[in-house]
C-alpha cells in the first residue's frame, strides 16, 4: 500500500496480464452484517480487506458478535434476529462506534441499532459528518425510534436510543433520490420486527437500483423474500427470520472491475487482452453493466462464469451519450475514459455523486480541466470534451477512493503528460493494494521509469538517505552494495576464496543469487541474511567482490531490473555513472573521513563491537583509495551529480534537499510537502 503523501505515475504505454480482484464492499459489509444478525455462526469467505469493512467488524464487534479471523476466511457468531429490549445490560452505557467515512457502515447499522436496542453513538470522520443521513433518521422515527442530532440536523454525528412502541401499522416512507443506502438500510434492519407485514414506500425516484437488487439478493441468501412492486413499495412478510446460510462467499468488486476493463480499453492488444478475474457478466452487482459501456465506448469484452477479458478496439474510442443511474460508482471510470474519445461525452443522472465521499460532480469537474479537459458541470451531469492539448496534473483525490483509482489511467495518455494522484493512501477504502495491482500489468518503456541514484563513499549515509527517500516518493529502493555484500557471502558459503583466480566462477554464482528485499529485512534463497550482510567483514568483502569485473558484469542485469513502476531509487558507487547513467536525478553524497568514522563507531560501540576511532577513519580512507582507483566503475561523482556533503547535515534535512531537487525537476508547478 502506497502511504506517500503523493504518487507520480510517468507515461504509462501497454496493460498485460492477470488481475485479481479484491471482494465487493458493497456486498461484504453487507453480509457482515446480515451474518451479525443471525442466530448462531456464518463464515465469510474472500471478505474485502479494506478500511470500510474494518469499522464494521469492529461495529459488529460492539453489538456483541464473536469475530475470529481464519486464513482468508471470517467467522461471525451472530447475535440473534430479535431485538433485546431495553438498555445494555449491566449498565455498560453508551457504546461508541467510529465508522470513517463508511456510508455502508453507518446508514445500515443506524437502522439496526435503533430497532435492536440499547445506547449508541456513531460518528466518522469530518467527510462523514457532511453526508446526509436525515431521511433515514426520519424514516426510523416514523417507527417511534429515539435518534437525535449530535451536530449538525440531518447529517452524523448520532446518538441512538433504544426504541419504545414501535409503530409497524402503516408504510414506512423513505426518500429514493439521494442515497439508495437509506432504503438498503431499512431493507435490512426491519426483519428483526417484523412481527406483521411491514411495508416501505419509496419517496421520488429510486436512484442507483442495482445496489437494492443486491441487497434483495443478499436478503433472500439469508432467509428473507421481499417482495418488491415497481422500485416503489417493498414488503417484508410477517414472521420474517433470518437464518444463516453457513458459509457465504463474497463477489468480486464489479466497481473495481471498471478500472481495469477501462485500462483493457485503453491499452490491451487484442493478442494480449487484460485478463480480470474474480467477477463475471452473471455477477449479482449492478456495476457489471459497465462492460457494455465500455464496449458502447469500443472496447471489445469476453466474460466467463468469473472472469473477464478486455482488449483495444476502438481508437479513438468513441463518445457516447449515457443514463449513468444503473452504474452510478463506476460511472466515475467513464468520465476519465471520455478524455480518450473522439468528441464530448455527457453522463447523465448522476446526482447521488454530490452525496459520495465527496462532492464527486465537483471534484470530477475541477480535476479533468486540470488535464486539459473542457468540462461543463450540471446538477446532475458531466459534459466532457477531451483535451486538444494534455497538461501534465497534481489530482487532489478529496479522501475519495474512485477518485484516486479512476485519474490513475490518465498516465497512459497519449501525449506522454505527467500525473501525480495526491493522498494516494486513500484507496485504502476499498481496494488498498489497487496501485500495486495497477503497476503489476502496466508497461512503459524502460526510459519512462523515474530513477534517483545516490552514489557515494562508504558510510557516508546513502542507505539512510536513500531508503527515506524511496518511502516518502512511494518509489521502491535497492541498495546496491548489498547485492555485492551477498555475493560475498554466497560465495564464502559455496567455498570459493575471493580472489581473481575465481572470478568466473563467482560470477556464474552471483547470476542465479536469488535475492528479495522485504521491508529492511534482505533474503537469500528463503533465507534472512540481514544481519549476516551488514557485518564488517562482508563489507570488506563486498569491495574485493565488487573489484572484479566479471562479477560487475554478472549483477548489472541484476541491479537494472530493479527499476520497476512507479519508480526506484538506487544507492551505491556507480549507480549513476554506469547502473542508470540516464537517471533522473543523481547526488553524490559524501562526508569526512573524520566524519564518517564516528558515525560508523557509533554504530559498531552500540552493537557491542569494540573499535577505535583512528582505526575506523584509517580503514575508511583506505576503502575510498581502493574504490576510487579501481579499473572498472571507480568510485566518482558522474559529470551530472549534484553534491551533497552531510558531514554537518541531520539526515531530515538531506532528505527535504534531496526532495526539493527532485520536485523542481518535476512538471506539476507546485511545492512538494515532505
Amino acid at each position: 500500500m502506497f502511504n506517500s503523501a503523493f504518487l507520480d505515475l510517468p507515461p504509462l504505454e501497454e496493460a498485460r496480464g492477470t488481475v485479481i480482484l479484491p471482494g465487493s464492499k458493497s456486498i461484504s459489509n453487507r453480509v457482515l452484517l446480515l451474518a451479525a444478525l443471525c442466530e448462531g455462526p456464518t463464515v465469510v469467505h474472500d471478505l474485502l480487506e479494506s478500511d470500510d469493512t474494518r469499522v464494521m467488524l469492529q461495529g459488529l464487534r460492539v453489538l456483541g458478535c464473536e469475530v475470529v479471523h481464519r486464513g482468508s476466511a471470517v467467522r461471525i457468531t451472530g447475535i440473534g434476529g430479535r431485538p433485546h429490549p431495553g438498555p445494555p445490560p449491566g449498565g455498560e452505557g453508551v457504546k461508541k462506534l467510529f465508522l470513517g467515512n463508511a456510508g455502508t457502515a453507518m446508514r445500515p447499522l443506524t437502522a439496526a441499532l435503533a430497532l435492536i436496542g440499547g445506547d449508541y453513538e456513531l460518528s466518522g470522520v469530518a467527510r462523514m459528518h457532511e453526508r446526509p443521513i436525515g431521511d433515514l433518521v426520519d424514516a426510523l422515527r416514523q417507527l417511534g425510534c429515539g435518534i437525535d442530532y449530535l451536530g449538525n440536523e440531518g447529517f452524523p454525528p448520532l446518538r441512538i436510543r433504544p426504541a419504545r412502541d414501535l409503530k409497524l401499522d402503516a408504510a414506512i416512507q423513505v426518500r429514493g433520490d439521494v442515497s439508495s443506502q437509506f432504503l438498503t438500510a431499512l431493507l435490512l434492519a426491519l426483519p428483526l420486527v417484523a412481527t406483521r407485514d411491514i411495508v416501505i414506500e419509496v419517496v421520488g425516484q429510486l436512484i442507483s437500483r442495482p445496489y437494492i437488487e443486491i441487497t434483495l439478493n443478499l436478503l433472500r441468501r439469508f432467509g428473507i423474500a421481499v417482495a418488491r412492486q415497481d422500485w416503489q413499495r417493498f414488503t417484508i412478510p410477517a414472521g420474517s427470520r433470518y437464518q444463516s446460510p453457513g458459509e457465504v462467499h463474497v463477489e468480486a468488486d464489479a466497481s473495481s472491475a471498471s478500472y481495469f476493463v477501462a485500462l483493457g480499453a485503453l491499452a490491451a492488444s487484442a493478442d494480449q487482452p487484460l485478463r480480470i478475474e474474480g467477477v463475471g457478466a452473471s455477477s449479482i452487482q449492478g456495476d457489471i453493466r459497465f462492460i457494455e459501456a465500455a464496449r458502447a465506448m469500443g472496447a471489445t469484452v469476453d466474460s466467463g462464469p468469473n472472469w473477464l477479458q478486455v482488449s483495444r478496439g476502438a481508437w479513438p474510442l468513441r463518445a457516447l451519450d449515457l443514463d449513468c443511474n444503473h452504474i452510478p460508482d463506476a460511472a466515475m471510470t467513464l468520465a476519465v475514459m471520455a478524455l480518450f474519445a473522439d468528441g464530448p461525452t455527457t453522463l447523465r443522472n448522476i446526482a447521488s455523486w454530490r452525496v459520495k465521499e465527496t462532492d464527486r460532480l465537483a471534484a470530477m469537474a475541477a480535476e479533468l480541466r486540470k488535464l486539459g479537459a473542457v468540462v461543463d458541470e450540471g446538477p446532475d451531469s458531466l459534459r466532457i470534451v477531451p483535451p486538444a492539448t494534455w497538461q501534465a496534473a497534481a489530482i487532489a483525490t478529496y479522501d475519495d477512493h474512485r477518485m484516486a483509482m479512476c485519474f490513475a489511467l490518465a498516465a497512459f495518455n497519449f501525449a506522454g503528460a505527467h500525473v501525480r494522484i495526491l493522498d494516494p493512501h486513500c484507496v485504502a477504502k476499498t481496494f488498498p493494494d489497487y496501485f500495486e495491482t495497477l503497476f503489476s500489468v502496466s508497461r512503459t518503456s524502460a526510459p519512462h521509469i523515474p530513477v534517483i541514484c545516490v552514489d557515494g563513499p562508504t558510510a557516508s549515509g546513502k542507505g539512510t538517505l536513500a531508503s527515506e527517500v524511496a518511502r516518502r516518493l512511494g518509489y521502491h529502493y535497492l541498495d546496491s552494495g548489498a547485492l555485492y555484500r551477498i555475493t560475498g557471502v554466497a560465495t564464502l558459503r559455496a567455498g570459493l576464496p575471493l580472489d581473481v583466480e575465481h572470478e568466473h566462477s563467482i560470477a556464474r554464482l552471483a547470476e542465479a543469487l536469488a535475492i528479495v528485499f522485504t521491508g529492511d529485512r534482505v533474503l537469500l534463497a528463503g533465507e534472512d541474511v540481514t544481519d549476516a550482510i551488514r557485518s564488517e567483514a562482508a563489507g570488506m568483502n563486498a569491495s574485493r567482490v565488487s573489484a572484479l569485473p566479471a562479477v560487475r558484469t554478472a549483477l548489472v542485469a541484476l541491479q537494472q531490473s530493479f527499476r520497476r513502476l512507479p519508480g526506484l531509487v538506487a544507492d551505491g558507487r556507480d549507480m549513476g555513472t554506469v547502473i542508470f547513467p540516464d537517471a533522473g536525478l543523481k547526488v553524490y553524497l559524501t562526508a569526512s573521513a573524520a566524519q564518517r568514522a564516528e558515525r560508523r563507531h557509533k554504530q559498531l560501540i552500540s552493537k557491542g563491537i569494540p573499535a577505535t576511532l583512528p582505526a575506523l577513519r584509517a580503514d575508511l580512507e583506505a576503502r575510498d583509495a581502493r574504490d576510487s582507483s579501481r579499473a572498472v566503475a571507480p568510485l566518482k561523482p558522474a559529470q551530472d551529480a549534484l553534491l551533497l556533503d552531510n558531514s554537518s547535515h541531520a539526515v531530515e534535512e538531506s532528505v527535504a534537499l534531496v526532495l526539493r531537487w527532485w520536485e523542481e525537476k518535476q512538471p506539476f508547478g507546485q511545492a512538494l510537502e515532505a
